[in-house]
């Protein structure tokens, strides 16, 4: 299935504004700061939050496990740095083992309502409990208390047994709407996906797409633009 991009006008795409209202095209220009992609995808998503995109800081993150295979599934994003980006899991999750056989991996932001995509690959590495806590402390019960009796990626025979498993946990922290504090589960915590290739994507009329990239290198960071 083919689906226009931009304007929808026959000219040539540079010419074209796509669905992001921004007439100037993307360029390398635009990554600056250190580290160069941090100020441009702060405005990217701070503009998909304006834009009411629907959960716009979700994103596609693909890991490779010690077989070699690759996976991908959506998170939440619930950081960002200079030093990268950061979401949370458990670290026996299907995810976290292949993170732990293989601490290398992929995040793309697809803000397809707006035409713009960002892509960021690079290492992965534990944030430290500090940080967890902080955030673990920022979710609301229910949330705590759902990742509390979740055996992440485990099998399990019944949406009824899961239930069950989500009742006894409330019922332990003193119910489901108010009672003590949650702590934060064993092995369950927070990645930093630390970026050298941070890609951003703009669309365009007949597919003359945009795409401005910012690598890590032993000398500081290339800007370079890629072809569509």
């Amino acid at each position: 299935m083919r689906v226009g991009y931009g304007s929808g006008a026959d000219g040539p795409g540079d010419g074209a504004a796509g669905a992001d209202g921004v007439r100037a095209n993307l360029d390398p220009s635009w990554l600056t700061g250190d580290p160069p992609w941090l100020s441009l995808f702060e405005t990217w998503l701070a503009e998909a939050i304006a834009a009411r995109i629907p959960e716009p800081n979700a994103m596609v993150l693909g890991t490779v496990d010690a077989q070699g295979r690759p996976a991908t599934r959506t998170v939440l994003c619930k950081g960002v740095s200079e030093a990268g980006i950061v979401f949370f899991t458990g670290y026996d999750s299907q995810k976290g083992r292949a993170i732990a056989a293989n601490p290398h991996a992929s995040a793309t932001f697809p803000w397809i309502a707006l035409e713009r995509q960002v892509h960021f690959r690079g290492r992965v590495v534990k944030v430290d409990s500090e940080e967890t806590r902080r955030y673990w402390e920022s979710r609301p019960r229910g949330s705590q208390l759902s990742a509390f009796a979740s055996a992440q990626s485990q099998p399990i025979g019944s949406r009824a047994e899961l239930e069950e498993a989500a009742a006894a946990v409330a019922e332990r922290f003193g119910g489901a709407d108010e009672g003590e504090p949650v702590p934060v589960p064993p092995g369950w915590g927070g990645y930093r996906l630390e970026p050298d290739v941070v890609e951003f994507w703009q669309g365009r009329a007949n597919r003359l797409h945009n795409r401005a990239c910012a690598v890590r290198t032993a000398d500081g960071w290339r800007l370079e633009r890629l072809q569509p």
